[in-house]
């Protein structure tokens, strides 16, 4: 028998990661050691170390009853490490489930988005196919598993970016756009950026160490569901406009309207928008506020070394 057999999975952890909210805000750290003691886990069950070596598995399972309870509704983040109990999860509280496992949480619709945002880049031929089941390939599970880590990942960045002060965004951009190539160097990006306090930063960075050519910036840190409408953008085109640029990065944690994308594909000046979901990936891809936790190899059989 496989030495994690002892471990409950993590969708059997979800209730009573649940359950441990209903006290109040908690620090994961502590709902991980409670919940090991309730469940009379072993010394070596606890002690268990995924193979990266940097989290046990017990921990890594509760985090992720904890994400996916949070795909759903049910808690929310207050602060690094800690997350409370939303008036949906008591409701389902005081239903008293017998269990929460995926297909409890499919009934919320915030879920099967989650859900549907890490199957969006499946193959057809395999869309239909629940991850896990004999019809996918080890390659094909793997890839999938990497999905729903990364829309994960995606989605806590976001929650986290929105709940920082409006100077972490600041930041969070100089950054950004130094991984990227921008900027030159911190100091000079950092001096660009940050001229408005208009909830977000708004400046211009040099498109290259010289400064021989520059992008125009307005950020705007705003809330899930309030958009970014086509007013906006057309302001923003007037301040191009006043400056003479002929090129701008509008970057926003929210989405961006219809009508905002269509405006910016019309006006006469290169403007690229950037929505919450979109900086995301840019952040991922660039390693911006978030590290590799771990690199797995696959290796295959060396033909050559056999001729």
């Amino acid at each position: 028998m496989d030495s994690t057999d002892s471990v409950p999975d993590y969708q059997s952890l979800m209730l009573p990661v649940l359950c441990a909210a209903a006290s109040g805000e908690q620090r994961i750290g502590t709902v991980v050691q409670r919940l090991a003691e309730d469940l009379r886990l072993s010394e070596s069950a606890r002690a268990m170390l995924l193979a990266s070596g940097r989290q046990t598995v017990f921990a890594n399972r509760v985090h992720w009853a904890k994400t996916y309870l949070g795909k759903a509704g049910l808690v929310e983040s207050t602060r690094r490490g800690h997350f409370r109990l939303t008036p949906r999860g008591a409701e389902v509280l005081a239903s008293n489930p017998l269990r929460i496992d995926n297909r409890f949480l499919n009934r919320f619709e915030e879920f099967r988005q989650f859900t549907a945002r890490a199957a969006e880049t499946v193959d057809p031929a395999f869309a239909a196919t629940p991850p896990g089941t004999v019809e996918q390939t080890p390659d094909e599970m793997m890839r999938a598993a990497h999905r729903r880590i990364d829309t994960a990942l995606a989605e806590e960045l976001l929650d986290r970016v929105r709940m920082a002060p409006p100077e972490f965004f600041e930041r969070l951009i100089v950054n950004l756009l130094l991984a990227m190539g921008y900027g030159g160097s911190a100091a000079e990006a950092g001096r660009a950026l940050g001229r408005s306090g208009d909830d977000g930063v708004d400046g211009v960075i040099d498109q290259d160490a010289l400064g021989l050519d520059r992008v125009y910036i307005q950020a705007k840190r705003y809330a899930a569901g309030n958009s970014v409408g086509p007013g906006a953008i057309r302001d923003f085109f007037g301040s191009l406009d006043r400056h003479k640029a002929a090129k701008g990065l509008f970057v926003t944690t929210s989405t961006f309207t219809g009508s905002a994308r269509e405006t910016a594909d019309y006006l006469s000046k290169r403007i690229v928008l950037i929505d919450g979901e979109h900086l995301t990936r840019l952040m991922i891809r660039h390693n911006v506020g978030c590290r590799i936790e771990e690199i797995l190899h696959v290796k295959k059989i060396d033909e050559d070394f056999f001729e």
